[in-house]
């Protein structure tokens, strides 16, 4: 990895850190999903950031991809669980870091932010060159069930790319026996998720998040227009709401309906458990070297 890579990721990193802290800040009782997640982007475009995807905010039984919509009407009540994802990216250069904030007292829900949080610190304490996906897995297996939860097994860590925010390897949340290792220079997020339900999510319906998966003729202009505005984000993810601010709601679904039928799009719905348990998440990216570098921790943290 050469010096201004390295400045990229760091830059990054350090962008989704300080917007992840300003928007756990925001998230209270009576605060609306949308007006938190427009001051994220705000702070994100501020602090000289580009969007890797939109920050989600997801509540409660789903883990991911719950995406502020137009006019989302959303409020944050007593007894939620949030988890807050943000990924920033500098010439392409990820940083992918999230957090859950516990509107209760409650202990078993802070118990259950918790399990996520420490699974993410431990396996952070042996990320070096040479140890296994499967002992990151084991590690933050043992941290979840210990606390009484499920890890979910159908979402996991991942490696980050230029432009890829799904890259090799998948860093599992549980013992797959992968005898894979972690190699010098190598850029991950650790990503466990901890459940109260069945530890398993599936694709419910309504997405609002979405990227470009291929390139094809596009024969009406009002689709053309808005297909060139989307390729601008050089395949990451972007959301329904960016493209309604500039086109119209009516435009806007036309043209994204259109551009799903042509099978240009990948749809990313939000991810509830099966057994509509609770979730917590929390997330790290990291620089993978004898003594990792972890982009998304600020000094204070």
């Amino acid at each position: 990895m050469n010096q201004e890579t390295f400045n990229n990721y760091i830059k990054a990193g350090r962008i989704a850190a300080i917007a992840r802290d300003y928007g756990k800040s925001l998230i209270k009782v009576g605060a609306g999903l949308l007006e938190v997640t427009e001051k994220i982007e705000e702070k994100i475009i501020a602090l000289g950031g580009e969007f890797a995807f939109p920050p989600q905010i997801s509540l409660n039984d789903i883990a991911a991809h719950y995406c502020a919509a137009p006019n989302d009407k959303t409020v944050f009540k007593e007894g939620d669980v949030i988890k807050l994802d943000i990924g920033v990216h500098i010439n392409g250069f990820i940083g992918d870091t999230a957090l859950t904030v516990v509107l209760s007292t409650d202990e078993k829900l802070n118990l259950l932010a918790e399990a996520s949080k420490e699974a993410l610190n431990s396996a952070l304490r042996i990320i070096r060159p040479g140890v296994t996906l499967s002992e990151l897995g084991r590690t933050i297996h043992a941290e979840i069930t210990k606390r009484g939860f499920a890890p979910i097994r159908n979402l996991s860590g991942h490696g980050l790319g230029k432009f890829i925010i799904h890259d090799k390897p998948s860093i599992p949340n549980f013992d797959t026996g992968s005898k894979e290792e972690l190699v010098e220079d190598q850029v991950i997020a650790i990503e466990p998720f901890a459940s109260t339900g069945a530890g398993i999510i599936y694709e419910s319906s309504n997405p609002t998040l979405f990227s470009v998966k291929e390139r094809k003729p596009v024969r009406s202009p009002m689709t053309r227009a808005v297909l060139k505005d989307l390729e601008a984000y050089n395949g990451l993810p972007f959301t329904l709401r960016w493209i309604v601010k500039k086109h119209g709601l009516g435009k806007a679904s036309f043209a994204l309906r259109e551009l799903k039928n042509m099978g240009v799009l990948r749809e990313y719905p939000p991810l509830p458990d099966r057994a509509h348990g609770i979730v917590s998440q929390a997330e790290h990216t990291v620089i993978v070297k004898d003594k990792p570098v972890i982009t998304t921790m600020l000094e204070e943290d």
